[in-house]
């Protein structure tokens, strides 16, 4: 990483908000293998502490090309990015990876992590997590119904949740 001008960091001592990181700037979430893997946008999840380790927690619909990527894979990573990179963010949550070639289309540059993880050299912080937990959200869990009225209106599946231990954090 470190020939890809990254940085090492604790993931704990990340200087940017993390609430407008991932609600406002928005992330890409990335799942495969060096043969074959997807992406996509995302603005729901959070970072933490649990389990005595550093976590991120996303969310992905079981419709989304990406969904089926994380549940063949022990981690993902999540790549957050410089403004300049909006349209790019853009393509990947409003088009399917079933449909176009994501990283053709949007001129991003793909590589690996040491345990195989796909990520962007374009990404000015790279998160790369291992799964430790994933569960369906069930309309019967909501104990206030505003979140299921407002976004689960549409036809769709819940969300499933998957919570990952930080195993590595870089910045530029």
């Amino acid at each position: 990483m470190e020939k890809l001008n990254f940085t090492l960091t604790d993931p704990a001592k990340l200087k940017d908000n993390l609430i407008r990181m991932i609600a406002s700037d928005w992330m890409l979430v990335t799942a495969g293998t060096k043969e074959k893997f997807n992406t996509m946008t995302a603005n729901w999840g959070g970072m933490g502490y649990l389990w005595n380790k550093n976590v991120v927690f996303v969310f992905l619909r079981p419709e989304r090309y990406t969904y089926e990527f994380m549940e063949r894979s022990e981690g993902f990573t999540l790549t957050f990015f410089d403004v300049q990179y909006r349209d790019a963010l853009n393509l990947c949550g409003s088009r399917s990876g079933r449909e176009c070639d994501k990283v053709t289309e949007t001129g991003l540059t793909p590589f690996f992590t040491d345990s195989g993880y796909p990520a962007f050299t374009e990404a000015r912080i790279v998160i790369e997590c291992n799964k430790l937990y994933a569960t369906q959200l069930i309309r019967e869990a909501f104990t206030d119904q505003d979140p299921l009225n407002t976004h689960y209106r549409t036809k769709g599946g819940l969300h499933k949740i998957y919570i990952a231990e930080i195993i590595k954090c870089w910045t530029r």
